[in-house]
């Protein structure tokens, strides 16, 4: 049940926050890490379904290739966009939310050193964890404390 509270928070627009990370308007040029659709039928599927896109900064980028322990200042953006089916293709439709997780131990410490953000459909000013990082992520995250709290991975 936690996980699927995760993203919860994300897709309630009428819930402003301060955001606690800044919008990367570049995110989409930095180094893309993998790209998963999650279909009916998981069971994540009412918060996290569609197609998911990973973005790794620099920074983030050494943390996956480098032995997992992400470096201050690592941010890693998670662009979900709605899955639209037709023709024998699954394409992207309308942008869902764009979730981020930033290494900042001393601001973030009482989240593993990280904080986590997210923008309804992508929108700079649609910030909607604020101070609800620890229930609408971080809660799900620390099942993956031994990886640094991150869910993904480099592939060669």
């Amino acid at each position: 049940m936690g996980k699927i509270l995760c993203l919860g928070l994300f897709f309630c627009a009428c819930v402003q926050a301060q955001p606690n990370i800044d919008y990367p308007q570049d995110y989409r040029q930095w180094t893309h890490i993998k790209s998963m659709l999650i279909e009916p039928g998981h069971p994540l599927h009412a918060s996290f379904g569609g197609i998911h896109h990973l973005y790794a900064n620099a920074k983030a980028l050494q943390g996956y290739t480098e032995g997992g322990v992400f470096p201050e200042g690592a941010i890693i953006a998670f662009d979900l966009l709605e899955a639209q089916r037709g023709g024998h293709a699954v394409v992207e439709g309308k942008r869902k939310v764009l979730g981020l997780m930033q290494k900042d131990s001393r601001r973030f410490a009482s989240t593993g050193g990280w904080g986590f953000e997210g923008f309804a459909e992508g929108n700079p000013g649609q910030a909607v964890v604020g101070k609800n990082a620890e229930e609408a992520c971080y809660g799900c995250h620390t099942a993956r404390k031994d990886a640094d709290y991150v869910f993904s991975n480099w592939r060669d």
